[in-house]
């Protein structure tokens, strides 16, 4: 019996570490805690910003509507692009110990961000902001409370993986949008091989 569970577990971890390889990615170190999460952030980022790009700008303002089921006073596209990005200005002034504006704090974004090149340079600067935020973060300080608006969100950790979390949950939503209007996201079509 010990032998058995002895292979099972060799195999396990044969499993595990060959899992762990295929996953490191060379291009984005991830030597500090700062590295590791900005590597999310830029992987986050790829998805996002390319989904957010996709739907033409005579489709900013897509909502599902009744027929597509429980869709009453849903955000349209553009207001879901904003929201996203709004909350990374917001996590970013967080981890970086600054006040949060009223439109991020609210996660709306600023009124006067309306076309869709304005909506996306909006989005790609909350990911900038994200960047220079997380690069901040180290030993010292990764867990050390700061100011916080939540109850139970107090680090500059908690905050980094919130804008991950927050960031993939909208990118579904993006996703479902894009594909109500008959585009395949970018991420879903085939990708070309390399040379």
């Amino acid at each position: 019996m010990k032998k058995t569970n002895d292979i099972i577990a060799l195999m396990v971890l044969v499993v595990c570490s060959i899992v762990a390889h295929a996953q490191t990615d060379k291009s984005r170190p991830q030597r500090s805690i700062a590295e590791t999460l900005d590597s999310w952030i830029t992987t986050v980022e790829r998805h996002v910003v390319p989904a957010a790009d996709a739907m033409p700008e005579d489709k900013y303002a897509f909502a599902p509507d009744q027929a597509c089921g429980e869709f009453k006073g849903v955000r349209t596209f553009a207001q879901q692009v904003k929201h996203l990005a709004a909350n990374n200005y917001g996590i970013a002034a967080l981890i970086t110990g600054r006040e949060r504006t009223t439109d991020t704090a609210n996660e709306t974004g600023p009124d006067s961000v309306r076309t869709k090149a304005e909506i996306m340079e909006y989005v790609k600067g909350s990911f900038t902001a994200l960047h220079e935020a997380v690069a901040m973060i180290d030993k010292r300080n990764v867990v050390q409370p700061t100011a916080s608006p939540s109850e139970w969100q107090k680090t500059r950790l908690s905050f980094a993986i919130d804008a991950v979390a927050h960031s993939f949950n909208h990118y579904g939503q993006l996703v479902e949008y894009l594909r109500m209007n008959g585009i395949v996201p970018p991420e879903s079509r085939p990708q070309k091989p390399l040379k």
